[in-house]
């Protein structure tokens, strides 16, 4: 495919969907109503194309992913995607780092109007480390910075969130018999240099990706993934200056997760769910329980889900990644909620 994606895909639903097996509207227990707009496939260049986020600075969007040859392969880089008006998508850049596969693109705005973008290399095995958390910085999406190391090696500092102009990220262990299955909260006043403010975060179960969410009353709210016993989710809750958290089990099981809180004070999270058929789908997240309550599978399967979620223009915009068309490929899907 060529760098500008086939206009004739973005007319709808993507080839290959059917609709009769996908809800276009749902209802949520308080009542809440979820109608799926549209979704549409935005890029499938690379073999193996995942992982995304999404982005809003002024009147352009900026999506971002994985590309590779497969899910785990040592030639992994971080696409940049850019649009005017979320309908016709082309590459503004493509961030390599020479010695090791680039995985799980996040993307940021920082207070200063920069774009910041988020990722770990995996290194070759047998080396000192597994991992590093990695930043790059740009001030129009085409031309990057040089990778900047956050964080502890062996650390994967998953999903970076900004709250009064310090950025915060869980960072999740990833080496065998010392880091792997414990979880520290990270703290930054710049992006750059970030400190272990909570360095017991969570221990248990294997805690990994996550994502974190400051409500309007500066609650600070933590959905966090488990791949160990037992598999559900937690989700984490803080006051500030965010040092002390409580738990709560979810009950699910969920991957990739990814939190906003809506414009009305709703809770929503796009995950991936394994119950039945592996999907990805919007669901409420009830914070004085700590359940997630699916809502809205969204036209997925298979190797799929890591949203990027933005609220423009009335309407939740969503990007995500999914296989049930046999290729891994980027989507970017609209959902109206009331």
């Amino acid at each position: 495919m060529n760098d500008v994606i086939n206009r004739r895909q973005m007319l709808g639903l993507s080839a290959g969907i059917a609709m009769s097996s996908v809800p276009r509207r749902a209802s949520a227990a308080d009542g809440a109503k979820y109608e799926l707009r549209g979704v549409r496939k935005i890029w499938d260049s690379a073999p193996h194309n995942a992982f995304t986020d999404l982005a809003r600075r002024g009147k352009e969007w900026f999506c971002v992913f994985r590309e590779g040859k497969t899910h785990v392969s040592s030639d992994g880089a971080l696409r940049v995607l850019t649009s005017k008006d979320g309908d016709a998508w082309e590459s503004a850049a493509r961030v390599t780092f020479d010695g090791g596969d680039l995985r799980d693109a996040k993307v940021t705005v920082t207070p200063a109007g920069k774009l910041m973008l988020c990722g770990a290399v995996a290194y070759p095995k047998g080396g000192k480390h597994g991992h590093q958390s990695l930043a790059w910085f740009s001030d129009d999406g085409r031309t990057w910075s040089a990778a900047v190391p956050v964080g502890d090696p062996d650390y994967w500092l998953w999903r970076v969130t900004w709250q009064k102009g310090a950025a915060y990220g869980v960072g999740y262990g990833t080496a065998d018999g010392t880091t792997r299955g414990t979880a520290r909260l990270y703290r930054s006043g710049d992006g750059k240099t970030f400190e272990a403010w909570v360095p017991g975060l969570f221990q248990g179960g294997y805690p990994n990706e996550s994502s974190l969410v400051f409500r309007g009353d500066e609650t600070g709210l933590c959905l966090l993934r488990r791949d160990g016993a037992p598999l559900t989710g937690q989700l984490g809750i803080s006051k500030p200056p965010y040092k002390e958290w409580t738990w709560k089990d979810t009950g699910t099981r969920i991957g990739g997760p990814s939190l906003m809180e809506l414009p009305n004070g709703r809770l929503v999270a796009v995950v991936r769910l394994y119950d039945g058929k592996v999907r990805t789908s919007v669901c409420t997240l009830d914070p004085s329980t700590g359940t997630v309550g699916e809502v809205l599978p969204l036209p997925s399967g298979g190797d799929c889900s890591y949203a990027g979620l933005v609220w423009h223009g009335d309407l939740l915009w969503i990007s995500y990644y999914s296989s049930h068309e046999g290729k891994t490929s980027i989507y970017l899907a609209k959902v109206a909620i009331g």
